[in-house]
């Protein structure tokens, strides 16, 4: 038997490549062939990594031994204040467990529980792979454009009802802000989803990576709803510009302690342990500090302006969306523009994007890739390729009591508000 010949595995023949990476790299032929691209693919923070932060980094790029398998004990006590401070959840230091990146510890978390496998969609593209690969059941709980996209608790008590068993290991995965549609559950609808986790013993993942990007600073975890069943996964990717620092957070409630040794134990026999450079400097990030906060204020001051003024172009243009209150996506649907668009021969969300991008150099994910059926007409849009160090330098120039205008974001941010113009055009000359 030749080496070609060799089968893969089953749970991962099939498997592409993630579909934002993949993206990202297409993205990058194009340019170079000298195309111009305007890319709403990768969610990757536009903004740098703050200076004590860098600092930090370089203070102890020294370090050079193996740290604990669970995390650095600094860091783990830093990341335990940072929720008990930003979310009034009370996290302690022991129960903290630091990864390379939020996904390393999702995919050891489907590995070590045993149980089925709750997601709403759409969702962010690798939860449901990551439980092919591991061989865990997934069951999409389906969601509306109506119902904003987010779970209603009312279709997971019927789920999990529907099964008929109370005891069933169930896992459900949250992720809010949204990676793709930018928003999430109100306080009223995560305490009515506590509730039903809490009578079917369902241990929630509720990624809030995209928590400190909510636009007005008031994020609220499910944790201070349901304290002793929720896993708060969090890092420094998204609202602190670190994505390839790959340093991620799962803080447990102590009566998961047993879901914490397991993930510990496996950690120790694939990754050892997180880098020693990062982990000292990324205690700077989770600290109170006037740079970070500051840094903070400023980045949602961006973010908010270019999501609003992204939301009223679509929604002049007959687009259906929903106002984004976190994060730096949106996911438009064009339901409204079917009958014009199946004249050109789409029908569907993946051939939706490959038009736009062939047409107009908008690169953008179709809703298929965020686990929405094929012919719905949505896709996913990152807004964030644009300078984030000179949109923040600018935005502390303009005080508090002025705006950020189209102006400004048509100066710091030309190829988003571009891109959607040229996105409008093509739809308008439909």
């Amino acid at each position: 038997m030749g080496l070609q010949q060799v089968s893969l595995n089953l749970n991962v023949r099939g498997l592409g490549k993630s579909a934002t990476l993949a993206i990202n790299e297409r993205v990058a032929e194009l340019k170079a062939s000298g195309k111009e691209i305007y890319s709403f693919g990768l969610g990757q923070s536009p903004f740098p990594v703050p200076n004590c932060v860098v600092k930090a980094l370089q203070k102890h790029a020294h370090e050079k031994d193996y740290l604990p398998v669970q995390g650095l004990p600094e860091l783990c006590e830093a990341v335990a204040d940072f929720h008990r401070r930003e979310d009034g959840v009370n996290i302690q230091a022991e129960n903290v467990m630091i990864g390379p990146g939020s996904k390393e510890l999702m995919f050891l978390l489907q590995l070590a529980f045993y149980g089925d496998i709750l997601i709403p969609a759409p969702c962010w593209v690798s939860y449901i792979p990551q439980a092919q690969i591991i061989g865990r059941k997934v069951t999409l709980i389906e969601t509306s454009y109506e119902n904003r996209w987010t779970l209603s608790p009312q279709a997971l008590e019927e789920q999990c009802a529907a099964e008929n068993d109370q005891d069933k290991p169930r896992l459900l995965i949250l992720n809010y802000p949204s990676n793709p549609y930018g928003d999430g559950n109100s306080v009223e609808e995560l305490m009515k989803i506590a509730e039903i986790a809490r009578k079917y013993n369902i241990i929630v993942l509720s990624d809030e990576i995209y928590g400190q990007t909510n636009h007005q600073g008031k994020h609220v975890s499910i944790a201070r709803f349901y304290p002793e069943g929720t896993i708060i996964s969090a890092g420094l990717s998204k609202w602190c510009g670190a994505g390839g620092w790959r340093l991620g957070t799962f803080s447990f409630p102590a009566n998961l302690k047993w879901l914490l040794n397991a993930l510990v134990v496996v950690a120790s026999e694939t990754y050892t342990s997180v880098s020693a450079p990062i982990q000292y400097a990324s205690i700077a990030a989770f600290q109170e500090s006037e740079e970070i906060t500051n840094y903070l204020r400023h980045s949602r001051r961006i973010l908010d302006a270019l999501g609003q003024w992204i939301v009223k172009q679509l929604t002049q243009a007959n687009i259906r969306i929903h106002p984004v209150e976190g994060a730096f996506y949106i996911f438009p649907d064009f339901e409204n523009y079917r009958a014009k668009l199946a004249n050109l021969g789409i029908s569907d969300n993946v051939d939706l994007c490959e038009r736009i991008l062939e047409e107009t150099g908008v690169a953008a994910l179709p809703g298929y890739a965020f686990g929405r059926p094929k012919n719905e007409l949505n896709i996913r849009m990152a807004y964030v390729n644009f300078d984030g160090d000179k949109a923040l330098k600018v935005s502390e120039q303009i005080s508090w009591d002025q705006s950020l205008d189209e102006a400004f974001l048509e100066q710091n941010c030309p190829m988003v508000t571009t891109g959607i113009q040229k996105l409008i055009q093509w739809l308008e000359a439909l």
